[in-house]
């Protein structure tokens, strides 16, 4: 059968108009299937939590499962890569933070991604102030008491961390030196079995997020002596900073934001970044997060990237100074 040059000529432009309005329609009906959201440590962390609670009012919203995908490994770099070279149509989701996008590129010599070009920003979601605990039979009760402890003991005490390179590794050992103590590090493949470890006694002490570590100090299963942001947390008031015990000028805070592989696009993302700003404007999930030590602090994909890129600058220095290597 033969087509006339006018009929194949309408037949194209159908085509053209398909090719052209199928990615518009989907991105209006997204999402219309399950989503996973890649959590790059295992549960029982900072990140874990926060990102089963966006997982959670995404699902609420959106009425497709958002799935939480823990997929620890390599200080966050498996799970981070893993988002990085998934298809850029909203269904792959990563809840990163500073160790992902900001500690490791100083860190590792070679990734297999982008932070900047592998990467759609989409939304800051929390900033949260870190904590110092000690387990109870550590023989201090404030920093300034360990701080004379690990002095007159160099070398004899130890602290855990999330990982070799992770953003509690390289706080601590920033604490390290500003203080100028010697305390041994014992690395962890995640926040959740380190923290399993300080409670039960295996080390004695550890800097991580305020979210990760208050219910065991409100239990009294640790010892709180110091925070690491420059302002005391409004969920622990009694809890002194760091800075005001002795190492002045002494601020951390990590953060934990989302984001999408490049290329996702733009009608995605900024749904997506809408459902954040409302998430937090909740204001039962607002003071949640702040009960939690956590501030809640939602901005646009492009004040995102620019804040991502200075936290790479700040983090690559530390990296530097502190001689922080990859084991």
């Amino acid at each position: 059968m033969q087509i006339s040059k006018r009929s194949a000529a309408a037949l194209g432009a159908c085509v053209a108009i398909a090719a052209t309005t199928a990615p518009a329609l989907a991105q209006q009906s997204y999402p219309n299937k399950p989503i996973r959201m890649v959590c790059p440590f295992p549960p029982g962390g900072t990140t874990d939590l926060v990102a089963r609670l966006v997982a959670q009012k995404f699902s609420e919203a959106w009425g497709q499962q958002v799935v939480v995908d823990n997929r620890p490994g390599a200080g966050g770099v498996i799970g981070t890569e893993m988002v990085a070279q998934a298809a850029p149509d909203g269904y792959s989701i990563l809840l990163g933070s500073i160790t992902t996008h900001a500690v490791n590129p100083a860190l590792y010599k070679k990734l297999r991604f982008d932070p900047i070009r592998d990467f759609a920003p989409v939304s800051l979601v929390v900033s949260s102030p870190q904590l110092l605990a000690l387990h109870p039979s550590v023989a201090a009760k404030s920093v300034k008491e360990l701080l004379a402890l690990a002095k007159a003991r160099p070398g004899q005490l130890n602290y855990g961390s999330a990982g070799t390179g992770t953003s509690p590794h390289l706080t601590f050992e920033l604490f390290k030196s500003m203080a100028a103590i010697d305390v041994v590090h014992v690395p962890y493949k995640g926040t959740g079995p380190a923290i399993t470890d300080l409670i039960g006694g295996q080390v004695q002490m550890m800097i991580t997020g305020v979210v990760a570590l208050m219910p065991h100090v409100k239990s009294g299963k640790l010892r709180a002596v110091g925070v690491t942001s420059a302002k005391r947390v409004a969920a622990l008031p009694e809890v002194p900073t760091i800075a005001e015990s002795g190492v002045a000028g002494f601020d951390v805070s990590s953060w934990f934001g989302v984001f999408l592989p490049a290329a996702t696009p733009r009608a995605i993302v900024m749904k997506m970044n809408r459902e954040i700003h409302r998430i937090l404007e909740n204001p039962e999930v607002r003071q949640r997060l702040i009960d939690q030590g956590a501030d809640p602090a939602s901005n646009t994909p492009e004040e995102f990237a620019a804040y991502v890129k200075s936290e790479m600058t700040r983090w690559g220095q530390v990296v530097r100074s502190t001689g922080a290597r990859v084991d």
